[in-house]
Order: structure tokens, then sequence, then C-alpha cells
């Protein structure tokens, strides 16, 4: 549990980790679904560093292959489709709270110029590099 006097930022932290929940929440309930909609938004981390901006997306059986991730003017479009597992099919289900089916995620880009999108996977997480261009 964090303790008020951890860090002197730890308002604005909070408000923003609650902003951004909001704002998945509105983007999730208001949008007119269709065939094509997305049926869940996998939730990022954003990190800049002096070369490259990092995007960690939480997709835990997700192959990075199948995962499109491409820039949108100033932000970053990632999609594909979560599966279900092959066993699924002659097991019996206890509990099934991943979410499954098409995802889709845009996320704000820092402002600049990027050169190159790399793309792999780390613990669960498909990982996006976008190197800066010079």
């Amino acid at each position: 549990m964090r303790h008020r006097d951890d860090s002197p930022d730890w308002m604005w932290s909070d408000a923003l980790a609650a902003l951004d929940r909001m704002e998945r929440l509105h983007s999730q309930l208001f949008q007119p679904r269709a065939a094509h909609s997305p049926s869940w938004v996998p939730p990022v981390d954003v990190l800049e560093t002096e070369h490259e901006v990092l995007i960690f997306v939480a997709l835990p059986g997700v192959d990075a292959r199948d995962v499109k991730a491409q820039l949108d003017g100033a932000a970053l479009l990632v999609s594909g489709r979560r599966v279900l597992p092959p066993q699924l099919g002659r097991a019996a289900i206890h509990r099934l709270e991943l979410p499954q089916g098409r995802f889709e995620r845009r996320v704000p880009l820092p402002p600049g110029r990027y050169s190159a999108i790399h793309v792999g996977s780390e613990q669960g997480c498909l990982v996006i590099s976008l190197e800066k261009a010079p």
C-alpha cells in the first residue's frame, strides 16, 4: 500500500491513473458496436528514453507475430485477436477470466518523429519499440 509521504507526486500519479481508467471505460462503453469492433482493450504502459519510446501491451497468450502495430498520425494502433487455447475443447471450464476475441488499442504518442518500429514479446507483454528519428 502506498503512503502519501512516499512521493510528493502521489496525488498527480493517482489522478492520472484514475483519468486513464475512466478514458478506457468511456471508450469501451460509448463506442457504437459493429461486427468489426474490438471486444476488449488491453492495458498499456508507455515509457520514453532519449532514443526510443517503449510501449508494453499486456497480451498474455498472444503471439507477437499475430499482432498488428502501426503508426496512425500521433498515435500507435495495436490490434489483433486472442483465441481460446486448444485445450479448451476437451476441458471442463471452471473459470475463464482472460478476455478473448478481437482487441484494439490506440495509444497516443509523445510528440516527435519515429524512424522504425520493432515488435517483440517479454513476460506476457507485447513490447513495441519506436526509434526516434534524428
